[in-house]
């Protein structure tokens, strides 16, 4: 079974619109999905724990992603410039977001955030053109 969809794997697949990731997926790694203009929606399930650095950079038509409950690290750069996304939620699970995580993403109505994430957020640039935050 698949346990890391590898770095670059899907990268610049410009007709890509949905993607189901399988359930023995632990990683998406570097740049997985990045590029793919046309990705809609993304499945990302239980299993996943790293989404890492770009792995969904510039994936314009994205809308909407719910991370799992098992994410413990948002790579730099992994949903950066998804002009399309209007709408995030970061479980508890969440230890790290890192550096400009969702910079770029204008459409972006609101981010909900994991209340014990608050003070390393404010740190970094992960939401310096965000209108709303709902730390929970």
């Amino acid at each position: 079974s698949v346990k890391t969809i590898d770095d670059f794997s899907f990268s610049g697949c410009l007709s890509l619109q949905s993607v189901v990731i399988p359930n023995s997926v632990k990683t998406i790694g570097f740049s997985a999905f990045n590029k793919c203009e046309s990705l809609q929606s993304v499945i990302i399930p239980d299993s996943v724990e790293i989404i890492s650095e770009y792995a969904f950079r510039r994936c314009l038509s994205l809308q909407s992603v719910i991370i799992p409950n098992s994410v413990k690290i948002i790579g730099n750069f992994a949903f950066t410039c998804c002009k399309s996304l209007q709408s995030v939620i970061i479980p508890n699970s969440v230890e790290t977001i890192e550096e400009y995580s969702f910079e770029g993403c204008k459409m972006i109505k609101y981010l909900t955030i994991p209340k014990h994430l608050e003070k390393k957020i404010k740190k970094s640039k992960v939401l310096s053109k965000h209108r709303s935050v709902i730390y929970v």
